[in-house]
């Protein structure tokens, strides 16, 4: 496992994907660059997307869930945003860490991945009130990555985002669908905004 006694019973308080969100939801936004695995997280005390998505899939596992990332694309004016899924009762949920507060937990009761994404679809957009979601990938599973040590080692992250860039794309909007999109309304903007580390926003 390679975890230390001290952090295995930080995981082993995690009893549930909501539980897991909750750990995510009390860290700090890090508008770092750098990437983070679990336990710089556990170390920090702070994740981004990408390193929250990597800590709640270690955490998964540890529930007997498959430790499953999936990629949600956007157009080329926003972040990508990466989420932990898992599979229950043959639906599906997710687990986030995000700076946009409608970006994070879903309950597993999506009956297929492209029905999770869209969940998502009017709560994905950048600070020019312009929705940018336009496509997931495959689900990536991180046991391809344990001779890399991926829970202790930072550099093992390098090698997963590489392995998302690689994974199975799927579209969800046609180019004239883009083009027809509405922007954010006011009200949802600044409530997807709330408690956000703005140092971390993409800047289109």
């Amino acid at each position: 496992m390679d975890l230390s006694k001290t952090e295995l019973r930080i995981f082993a308080t995690l009893i549930s994907p909501f539980k897991i969100q909750e750990f995510l939801d009390s860290l700090p936004y890090s508008d770092e660059e750098r990437y983070r695995c679990p336990r710089s997280v556990l170390q920090d005390r702070k994740a981004h997307c990408y390193d929250g998505a990597v800590f709640a899939a270690a955490a998964l596992r540890m529930l007997g869930y498959p430790p499953l990332l999936v990629d949600m694309l956007p157009n080329r004016r926003d972040d990508d945003h990466i989420l932990a899924v898992f599979h229950q009762k043959n639906h599906w949920g997710a687990v986030a860490k995000s700076n946009f507060s409608g970006l994070r937990f879903r309950e597993p009761i999506y009956r297929g991945l492209r029905e999770l994404i869209m969940s998502y679809f009017e709560s994905y957009y950048n600070i020019a009130k312009e929705k940018t979601l336009v496509g997931y990938t495959a689900p990536l599973n991180l046991n391809r990555f344990n001779k890399l040590h991926w829970l202790v080692n930072d550099t093992a992250m390098d090698a997963i985002a590489e392995g998302l860039d690689k994974n199975r794309t799927y579209k969800i909007l046609t180019p004239a669908m883009v083009r027809q999109l509405s922007p954010v309304d006011k009200r949802s903007y600044h409530a997807g905004l709330l408690s956000a580390n703005h140092k971390g926003l993409f800047r289109p």
